[in-house]
């Protein structure tokens, strides 16, 4: 398989395609959690060659069903990977497994096994880091731009409701996000217990 080849095509249609609303689903988010498996994988143990090379291009690939759609996009996703991989010298088994690992980042997370946990946790790293805020608001914004969320106080409502249900898979993210994460849950929860009620000022 020609990793380098399969690597530039993706970042390049993503780098080219992908709308420039998508604020927090840009080629930024990928390349952040194409570095993050790697990471992780290091810190779990992961040496194998082919799985470290499988992991990244799925990474790449996770989010590219967003050049055609934003509902469902991780079928689009494999879809894209199942046409243009071959051509890079890909297995059919090696597309079939970038496909689980692309089908694993769907909320609700089902990881079946120890590449799809790293993925999982990979794609969803922010939770527990420094950048939270950035990054979170970000997703706020694409969203109003899709006119997916109503108003902020929504918002927060959704953000307590997604990391109360949320939990990192691999011993490496719980030790290093699941503390930080449950403290962004806290303070989202303290906002919203204070929230001015309609027609009250803050």
């Amino acid at each position: 398989m020609n990793l380098q080849a399969a690597e530039d095509f993706i970042v390049n249609e993503l780098r080219r395609g992908l709308s420039p609303t998508l604020y927090y689903h840009g080629l930024h988010h990928t390349l952040d959690v194409a570095a993050v498996a790697l990471k992780l994988a290091a810190a779990e143990g992961v040496t194998d060659a082919e799985a470290l090379a499988l992991l990244r291009i799925a990474a790449l690939y996770h989010d590219a069903g967003f050049l055609h759609s934003y509902q469902g996009h991780e079928d689009e996703g494999c879809a894209l990977a199942r046409a243009t991989l071959p051509g890079f010298g890909f297995t059919p088994a090696q597309i079939e497994q970038i496909c689980g690992l692309i089908t694993a980042t769907k909320y609700p997370q089902e990881p079946r096994n120890h590449l799809e946990q790293i993925i999982c946790d990979a794609d969803l790293d922010y939770l527990g880091r420094p950048d939270f805020v950035p990054i979170s608001t970000s997703l706020f914004d694409e969203l109003t731009a899709r006119q997916l969320i109503a108003d902020e106080h929504a918002w927060f409502q959704l953000q307590a409701r997604f990391l109360a249900s949320h939990h990192f898979w691999t011993r490496t993210a719980v030790a290093r996000r699941a503390a930080p994460k449950q403290a962004r849950l806290d303070h989202i929860l303290a906002l919203l217990a204070n929230w001015p009620a309609p027609g009250e000022t803050a």
